[in-house]
């Protein structure tokens, strides 16, 4: 017998998907740059399709509020007045997978090349067009759901649960359940 937990669970993610590729529950994106045009911009299109913005103008502040809001995504500059942002891109993908497009000025493969190959999901080169900028965020983060999905992993915009782990996640914070909990909203209980 189906677990009533289980369908309303189902049913839910199923609204949400059909938001026409609007981020309809406020994703937050983490905008890390220190040209205050491109990060009104980029703020101005991001929030008219429905996700939350941060913004950061160091490499330091970038880690910190990632640490501390948990972001769905990070677009991040490659200049940065503090540190490079490769070394940034470095650090966050040294502790999480969380999506990370690059921003960078120059426009020869290596710069693009090398973002990739550290850990970004993408490259937007400046001066780039907003929708497109945000149509890429879109499509990272719709991979960053599908990769993280499977039989026993469900996702629906910050919340993790896996079932074989028997563990929830709210962005990189475990949530803590008693077993019987997870267990009735992955249907197995």
């Amino acid at each position: 017998m189906p677990c009533l937990h289980n369908h309303l669970w189902l049913q839910w993610l199923q609204e949400d998907s059909g938001t026409g590729g609007r981020a309809m529950n406020g994703e937050a994106v983490l905008v890390v740059g220190d040209e205050a045009h491109i990060l009104e911009l980029a703020t101005r299109y991001l929030q008219n399709e429905g996700y939350q913005v941060l913004s950061a103008a160091t490499g330091a502040e970038a880690l910190q509020q990632i640490d501390r809001e948990q972001p769905s995504l990070v677009i991040l500059d490659r200049m940065l007045p503090d540190v490079d942002g490769w070394d940034v891109c470095r650090q966050i993908r040294g502790e999480s997978a969380l999506p990370i497009i690059m921003l960078t000025a120059r426009s020869d493969d290596v710069d693009r090349i090398v973002g990739l190959e550290l850990g970004a999901d993408d490259h937007v080169t400046k001066p780039f067009n907003p929708r497109e900028l945000v149509a890429r965020a879109r499509d990272v983060l719709r991979g960053a759901d599908l990769a993280s999905t499977g039989p026993d992993l469900m996702r629906a915009g910050p919340l993790t649960i896996d079932t074989v782990r028997r563990e929830a996640h709210l962005g990189w914070s475990p949530l803590k359940f008693e077993n019987q909990g997870v267990r009735s909203v992955a249907g197995n209980g």
